[in-house]
């Protein structure tokens, strides 16, 4: 001991032990989350023959007809290589076509056909249940807040990747 009363360092470094939590890591809550949700969507869509991934680039295809496959890809949060792969599976089950755009030959519009539009119209109809009854269990304000805090989460990333 010093002669302030404390203790001298014998040069060991000492290991600071760090209080546990009980409760979940938000990281771990979040990924939970998403990975219920699409269990849940996948299960539904599996009778109709569609993916997740295909759903939401049915969906975005609906809101934006004509769109390149690089958009569609930043729509869905793909890579362009995977929105590839997915696009030839969707063409070869009919759900969309690719043709040239009318002024730019080298780029190609999507489009979604009669068999897409109706795959899309039975995977609302099994998906939107599921977001009612998982986001019914709060009050409008809730999830005002909720929309709200996860946006903050996710500006925080973005904030970091742009540093």
């Amino acid at each position: 001991m010093d002669m302030s009363g404390r203790r001298q360092s014998s040069g060991r470094k000492s290991i600071e032990r760090k209080t546990v939590s009980k409760e979940p890591r938000l990281g771990m809550l979040v990924k939970r989350a998403e990975q219920a949700m699409v269990r849940a969507k996948s299960a539904a869509l599996k009778s109709i023959g569609l993916t997740p991934a295909q759903y939401v680039a049915l969906v975005e295809l609906d809101q934006q007809p004509g769109i390149t496959a690089a958009t569609l890809a930043r729509a869905c949060l793909v890579t362009p290589q995977a929105m590839m792969i997915l696009l030839k599976t969707m063409e070869q089950q009919g759900l969309i076509t690719r043709s040239p755009h009318p002024r730019h030959p080298n780029v190609l519009e999507l489009n979604m056909t009669d068999v897409g539009r109706e795959a899309l119209e039975q995977a609302r109809g099994r998906v939107e249940p599921i977001e009612q009854r998982v986001f019914g269990v709060f009050s409008a304000k809730d999830l005002v807040a909720f929309r709200g805090l996860l946006s903050r989460f996710i500006d925080a990333f973005d904030e970091e990747s742009n540093a």
